[in-house]
């Protein structure tokens, strides 16, 4: 029980030296839009790792004497699509999504349990008492029912576009990409975070790809400012519902 106790008061002094850092540094901005974190090498990011993919066997490159185009070429004349780390490429992000899903469970359950004993060890009254037995001895009846109900109703839209940058390159040809993107309107800053692979054969002639066509994709869409603060729960609460068991 004791170490339960200090198990918990030491969640909640980390969680208050973190709260009150957070809140020093919103002290420090307060009439200040919120900054724009700086451009940096994404392969220099804490915690970066490359991507490790199963690859096919490498097959041996051929070539074609006096021929006027080169192998693994797609037009006459250089190719202008990112192909190299450090290239940029634009990915068209097109998200619809939408989901509506009803569930209902129905469950119920009557049992009746009657031992048929209407004796007491073949005597019809029962001893000391000498009361008469009753019609049945061990008797019982149940019912149980369950009735549940969910249901989710969701719409997703998202529709822009965002720079991204080659930032590794698969043993098979595949393109590792990365693109970040900040727009800070007024107070509220908004981040739009792009991440996945692609296939060369999929950008398009004028270097743009869909997020269709991103394997492993990963998205976020998100802000930070004084509206996400307001709609944000304060620690304390955010503490309470971790710990609380109801």
């Amino acid at each position: 029980m004791h170490s339960r106790l200090a198990y918990a008061v030491s969640i909640v002094a980390c969680a208050s030296q973190l709260g009150g850092c957070a809140a020093f540094d919103r002290i420090l901005t307060i009439g200040a839009t919120p900054p724009l974190t700086a451009i940096e090498n994404p392969t220099a990011a804490p915690g970066y790792r490359p991507v490790q993919m199963p690859m096919p066997t490498p097959q041996p490159a051929s070539y074609s004497p006096n021929s006027l185009w080169r192998n693994g070429s797609r037009a006459f004349f250089k190719d202008q699509r990112a192909q190299q780390v450090g290239d940029i490429l634009t990915i068209k992000v097109n998200l619809n999504d939408k989901a509506n899903i009803a569930n209902e469970t129905q469950r119920s359950r009557d049992s009746k349990d009657d031992s048929g004993v209407d004796a007491f060890f073949g005597k019809s009254k029962l001893p000391v008492v000498g009361s008469p037995v009753p019609g049945r001895i061990f008797t019982a009846d149940s019912t149980t029912s369950t009735d549940g109900k969910g249901s989710i109703n969701r719409s997703e839209a998202l529709l822009t576009n965002v720079a991204a940058v080659v930032t590794q390159i698969l043993p098979n040809g595949n393109l590792v990409i990365e693109g970040r993107q900040e727009i800070r309107v007024n107070f509220e800053v908004r981040e739009l975070i792009v991440a996945g692979i692609v296939r060369p054969e999929d950008i398009e002639s004028d270097n743009t790809i869909d997020s269709t066509k991103i394997a492993q994709a990963r998205i976020a869409y998100g802000g930070r400012g004084q509206i996400t603060d307001v709609q944000q729960p304060r620690y304390g609460q955010q503490l309470l519902d971790v710990l609380l068991p109801f």
